[in-house]
């Protein structure tokens, strides 16, 4: 599911510095059931669902991360209220696909608003300086259009 880089000290987990980044994966899983409330058992169970995946030492051994500790309190909460874990498996899916979707119009709107301000400041720059002719056009495509891109004619200089 996620890239388990074993770099990251230095940013915190808790608010303490030199705390592991929430991605790194340090506790063992006798910890990371102390930490959930769940037994070591039903950690592996989870594991070998997919529901969790932890990150592995050289021999095998789980290691967790803070992140996957939250998702193991995630799964603890949705299996307390009756769900099924292939409830929760699914529940977990779109809830990545959610972020993932979230962050992808955020791309979209940062890009959105950097071509508004260009276009902007094009016609700032052409209104200024009235005497030079302009030498790009908007193509207008009608509404019919699946694309989504604006297309700049340069006009060719005689």
């Amino acid at each position: 599911m996620t890239d388990r880089s074993t770099t990251g000290r230095g940013r915190t987990a808790a608010g303490r510095p030199g705390a592991p980044d929430p991605e790194v994966p340090v506790f063992v899983i006798s910890v990371a059931a102390e930490l959930t409330g769940l037994h070591a058992q039903t950690l592996r169970t989870y594991d070998r669902l997919g529901l969790v995946s932890p990150g592995r030492t050289g021999g095998g051994g789980r290691r967790y991360s803070w992140r996957d500790i939250e998702l193991l309190r995630e799964v603890a909460e949705l299996t307390s209220t009756g769900i099924g874990l292939e409830g929760v498996r699914r529940i977990l899916e779109l809830e990545h696909q959610v972020d993932a979707l979230q962050r992808r119009v955020d791309e979209l709107e940062r890009d959105v608003a950097a071509a508004d301000y260009a276009l902007h400041q094009t016609l700032n720059h052409q209104q200024s300086l009235p005497a030079l002719p302009r030498t790009n056009l908007p193509a207008v495509r009608s509404t019919t259009s699946t694309g989504q891109s604006m297309t700049i004619w340069r006009r060719g200089r005689s």
